[in-house]
């Protein structure tokens, strides 16, 4: 017989570096821990409600990954710039929330290599490592600049994107790990592409504003998985308000079932029951 064990709004799952990555679940005022659910027939039950990730209003559709209409449009962290931060404008005076932008854009930021699908560059607040890394299931992550601000990340970012993917190929990541990368040959390789467009941004915003990272450790993160998928297939809890299966194991913020996979992290703000039986 299946055991309730957690109901409420859910959020992204917590994690932990460890060896494999901790995961907790957060459902309403409830934290569950999930790894020790691995093997066992899980159940999670869309209750047919949202609630904004932000103001708690009762909304019909969720706008990126859990807020309501007014707030996606109110919310810097709701802008287009969230996503392509080379386009930020607060220096325009134009940004939405210029307090919100100063304590979250304009802070220290890392441009890192990651191994997820395969090697990507990406870009995170210096407080979102390695949580970020984390979140993406990459299987290795490495730091190679640090800049002042959310733009000068996503500058840096711009360039080499020219060269190397910027996205996940997430049905690849969930299929299993992939192969190991060399981030200093990666590295030195781009640093070498992106040369004079390099020094152009150093002599735009300063040495100190975007340092090269020459000697930092690459971060190995194990997930906690039984068995990965060989076709993924995924739930959308707004067409099925049921998913479930045998928890196969827990990557990014992806539940793998032998049934399917479902994004968590899509659904923030959901009304959500999950039980479970052995």
């Amino acid at each position: 017989m299946a055991e309730q064990l957690a109901s409420g709004a859910l959020r992204k799952m917590h994690t932990e570096l460890s060896a494999p990555v901790s995961y907790v679940l957060p459902l309403g005022d409830e934290r569950l821990p999930l790894n020790p659910y691995l093997g066992q027939t899980i159940r999670l039950e869309y209750a047919g409600q949202i609630n904004c990730i932000h103001c708690d209003r009762k909304t019909n559709k969720s706008f990126n990954q859990g807020y309501c209409f007014p707030c996606f449009k109110r919310l810097a962290r709701c802008d287009a710039c969230i996503v392509s931060p080379e386009k930020c404008h607060y220096a325009a005076g134009t940004c939405r929330e210029p307090e919100w932008g100063e304590a979250n854009c304009m802070i220290d930021h890392y441009v890192y290599l990651a191994n997820t699908s395969g090697v990507k560059v990406g870009i995170t607040r210096g407080t979102q490592v390695p949580t970020r890394w984390m979140d993406q299931g990459a299987a290795q992550a490495r730091p190679i600049f640090r800049v002042s601000s959310r733009l000068q990340s996503g500058l840096v970012e711009s360039l080499f994107s020219q060269h190397i993917a910027d996205k996940t190929n997430w049905r690849a990541m969930l299929k299993g790990p992939p192969e190991p990368v060399d981030f200093e040959a990666v590295r030195l390789q781009l640093m070498g592409e992106c040369s004079e467009a390099l020094q152009a941004l150093w002599q735009s915003h300063g040495l100190q504003s975007i340092t090269e990272l020459t000697d930092e450790a690459v971060v190995d993160i194990e997930y906690p998985v039984l068995e990965y998928p060989q076709k993924v297939s995924s739930f959308n809890l707004d067409k099925n308000p049921v998913v479930e299966g045998t928890l196969l194991g827990i990557k990014g913020q992806y539940l793998i079932f032998d049934s399917g996979v479902i994004n968590l992290r899509k659904y923030g703000g959901y009304s959500l029951t999950l039980s479970a039986s052995a």
